[in-house]
């Protein structure tokens, strides 16, 4: 009897491997919907447009890029957690997405339970810029005339809770000055206005300051990782320039609804990582101003764990609020 039961178990379990493999193999047999939640022309757009012409290419589908900005990320997040697990919906992530369940107390999806990580996408370092007007040449000199005028500055972000936002807090914690905080609806707009001169300080990902720092209409005065970034070499780290300790780096990663099948993540996941290796797309990365990061689902979730306690801290600590 108990062979009889362990052999349909067996059989049923079989049955169901087959049944996800041929899903898998079959997979994707209509366009698939990219949420980006954020502008376009920003820092996850450019990369994940380039991806997903070449996810398309592979695959024999279209990967239609669906921007949903607003609310840090969250607002574009939250549909992608509500969309069916079929792998028909795939979301674009980035900082912000462990970042927005500390700064909104309203949010209806939780980003560790809801999602499930495919793999980093990419890493790139945002950077600290400013009004060509600004009589300041580094950071040092910024953070001296902040302190001689507190509270008289002031600096754009992409929005609330936002990438841009979480490290410029953190520099102005860090550096023990005061700058007034001027949020925008996207990296475009804060953009604009800084090249208006209507604000006078930033932390744009490094593809819109790398090309605005080039034609002299902005100043980059330091990067927000570590390390030098080798698109700005010239450029010193905000740690090196005057704030010790000082490290932000802006990531962004696939992730699928909780409930998608695991052969599907597999192909999503192992298409996308040989893309993220490929010549052509490390070079049209290096290009947005981005690193090509691959990662398998397991070390993305550590990650994505990770990075959730670290900017909960920052931001209890700096006490944001939306």
């Amino acid at each position: 009897m108990k062979k009889a039961v362990a052999a349909k178990i067996a059989l049923a379990v079989t049955g169901m491997m087959l049944c996800s493999y041929a899903v898998a193999q079959a997979y994707p047999e209509r366009p698939v919907r990219m949420i980006i939640p954020f502008a376009a022309g920003g820092a996850t757009d450019v990369p994940t447009r380039l991806t997903s012409a070449k996810l398309a290419e592979r695959l024999g589908q279209q990967f239609v890029v669906d921007n949903r900005p607003g609310q840090g990320g969250a607002l574009g997040t939250a549909v992608a957690a509500k969309a069916e697990p079929d792998g028909y919906t795939i979301l674009q992530t980035a900082t912000p997405f462990v970042v927005s369940p500390h700064v909104y107390s309203n949010l209806t999806y939780d980003p560790l339970k809801d999602f499930i990580p495919v793999t980093q996408f990419g890493s790139a370092p945002n950077v600290l810029i400013i009004h060509p007007s600004l009589p300041a040449k580094s950071v040092k000199e910024l953070i001296a005339l902040a302190k001689s005028q507190p509270g008289k500055l002031d600096w754009a972000s992409s929005g609330t809770g936002g990438g841009q936002h979480l490290f410029g807090e953190l520099f102005m914690s860090m550096a023990d000055i005061k700058i007034t905080h001027i949020s925008y609806k996207g990296s475009g707009a804060a953009a604009a206005d800084l090249l208006g001169g209507q604000v006078k300080i930033g932390f744009p990902g490094i593809a819109i300051a790398l090309q605005h720092h080039k034609s002299g209409r902005l100043r980059a005065l330091a990067v927000t990782t570590a390390e030098r970034s080798q698109q700005m070499p010239e450029i010193p780290s905000i740690a090196e320039a005057g704030v010790p300790g000082y490290e932000a780096t802006f990531w962004m990663g696939m992730a699928v609804p909780k409930g998608t099948p695991k052969a599907i993540i597999d192909k999503l996941h192992r298409e996308t990582t040989v893309l993220l290796k490929s010549p052509e797309i490390v070079e049209g990365f290096k290009r947005a101003g981005t690193d090509a990061a691959p990662s398998t689902p397991e070390q993305f979730r550590k990650f994505i764990q990770s990075e959730y306690d670290k900017w909960g801290k920052v931001v209890r600590a700096v006490g944001i609020k939306a």
